[in-house]
């Protein structure tokens, strides 16, 4: 049981979870910094160090979902922006967007491969095969995770970029929903709800890009 759990195939997805994850919350810090809130940098959040980002949860349930995870929030303080709600708005972005630009250079590596004609020497060389597995994974892997952050329910990223284009009675109502956001996101991905609606999404994406 556990040697068919514990596949190599299994262990292969680890190091694109990993840098998923990473880059994810780096990107967060990395712009919550340039528009002016340290807070970040300052709890040294503005590194590809994995080891200051991962959430152990978080992190197992990308490993068996494939699709739905976290790592540690990034603390912002939207105060030492310039504007507070274009910076949270930017900031929140910069998580989901870093994964489809890390998605997008995958894929580009990957095409490398087939469309040169490179392909055939996987059979002559096994660890080859592996690392195209992983920039496949890769790809999957970060398509659904910009996706999930993107569902529009606090704390999720969606929600904090929503929140700047709302009118203001509208974006407290939705920031006050975040004490029952956990249960809330809970009960939909239980449901079954957030694969019917983002798998078909994710699928659709994953074959433009391969």
């Amino acid at each position: 049981m556990y040697s068919s759990f514990f596949s190599p195939q299994q262990l292969l997805i680890i190091p694109p979870i990993l840098l998923a994850l990473t880059v994810h919350e780096c990107a967060h810090a990395w712009v919550a910094d340039k528009l002016g809130d340290p807070t970040a940098r300052m709890l040294g959040r503005v590194t590809l160090n994995p080891i200051r980002h991962l959430d152990p949860v978080g992190t197992i349930m990308l490993f068996l979902s494939g699709m739905f995870g976290w790592a540690k929030p990034v603390p912002v303080n939207p105060m030492n922006f310039a504007d507070p709600s274009r910076g949270m708005m930017l900031t929140s972005i910069a998580g989901p967007a870093a994964n489809l630009f890390l998605a997008a250079i995958s894929a580009l590596i990957l095409k490398l491969f087939t469309d040169t004609g490179l392909g055939y020497i996987v059979v002559e060389y096994p660890i080859l095969g592996a690392f195209i597995f992983m920039l496949y994974k890769s790809i999957v892997i970060n398509i659904s995770l910009a996706a999930f952050n993107l569902i529009p329910v606090p704390p999720l990223d969606g929600s904090k970029a929503l929140m700047h284009f709302l009118p203001r009675r509208q974006a407290l109502s939705l920031a006050g929903m975040e004490r029952y956001g956990f249960m809330i996101l809970l009960l939909l991905v239980m449901t079954g709800v957030v694969g019917r609606v983002l798998g078909p999404i994710v699928r659709f994406t994953v074959n433009i890009l391969v």
